[in-house]
């Protein structure tokens, strides 16, 4: 075999955890589970989860996903998405009178608990996340106002809120862990009162899947990230990997694998973010070994057993929830 044909690749090391947390599991048994109870169609705000092939699955089984409640039959079945919605998009659902099922991720809607209790007893907020990502405009429209988002350390040397008395940090759940930590520093530097949360509010399954990708990271070539463009606990995965050195892609499927992103790389990684399905990552793997890996193994890790429960009235015997 001439030097032009070797195939690179030898080995692939899987992280773990990786993929679905959760929260997407939830959210998406929500929709399948309305569709088979309600039949289609079932209308969704916004993707269910950032991850092209989810989103394309659930359309092909009669869900209906829309950023405008105008774009919703009077009467119809509604499915708020994990990333969670803001006031004014709760209460004009409710007063067009939809059925509704809230798929926000339960460690968001903590977040939107804690901006509403502290709120009451007199606080202002700054929120650390990415301006127009669909969760930063859900826990932002939880007020009318008394919420600031910064988005670097820049952003927090100009913040001016209101009074600084009683001010609390809020983040994103899918953030990067360091940055999250790097910008908060810089809060609490710039306003030493301020109340911080109880429990950090990134979420475990990014906090997780951050941490395989530290000790995945120096034990490969390169690393390939299951993920959608959208998917910002994907992007930050590719992000982490490349601040520690090692080369990264994001593919939101196997056609997006360029096999000229492995010369001279004999020891792949692989991880997925929160949002994308195994099936993807095992489709990769099938790439990969086309591109000549002979051998795949798991990393050790995190085993998560986390599991949320599903709203009321979704199950086939149990009365729904009226329209």
């Amino acid at each position: 075999m001439s030097p032009a044909t070797l195939k690179p690749v030898r080995d692939v090391v899987l992280a773990e955890p990786r993929g679905f947390c959760a929260g997407v599991d939830r959210a998406i048994e929500i929709v399948e589970r309305a569709l088979q109870k309600f039949g289609a169609p079932i209308y969704v705000r916004h993707e269910i989860v950032h991850n092209t092939h989810v989103v394309q699955n659930l359309k092909g089984r009669g869900a209906i996903f829309i950023e405008e409640l105008s774009e919703v039959p009077p009467g119809a079945t509604l499915v708020f998405s994990a990333h969670g919605v803001s006031k004014a998009v709760q209460d004009e659902a409710e007063a067009r009178g939809f059925r509704i099922f809230d798929a926000t991720c339960p460690l968001v809607t903590k977040v939107h608990v804690e901006v509403a209790k502290l709120h009451k007893e007199g606080y202002e907020f700054i929120m650390i996340g990415h301006k127009g990502h669909p969760e930063v405009e859900g826990t932002m429209g939880q007020l009318a106002d008394g919420i600031y988002l910064v988005e670097d350390v820049d952003d927090v040397h100009k913040v001016q809120p209101r009074q600084t008395d009683r001010l609390a940090v809020v983040t994103q759940t899918t953030l990067s862990v360091d940055d999250a930590a790097e910008i908060s520093a810089a809060v609490q530097a710039r306003f030493p009162q301020v109340r911080r949360p109880k429990q950090q509010d990134i979420c475990y399954a990014t906090q997780n899947r951050q941490d395989a990708v530290k000790i995945l990271s120096p034990q490969v070539d390169i690393l390939v990230v299951v993920g959608s463009p959208t998917s910002s606990n994907s992007n930050r995965l590719a992000e982490l990997a490349n601040r520690l050195g090692t080369e990264a892609y994001m593919v939101d499927s196997p056609a997006d694998v360029k096999s000229s992103w492995f010369d001279g790389k004999t020891r792949v990684g692989l991880t997925a973010g929160a949002s994308a399905p195994e099936v993807l990552v095992q489709a990769v793997i099938q790439r990969l070994r086309a591109l000549g890996a002979i051998s795949v193994r798991k990393m050790d890790g995190i085993t998560e057993t986390i599991k949320f429960p599903l709203p009321k009235g979704l199950k086939l015997d149990e009365p729904a929830p009226p329209a």
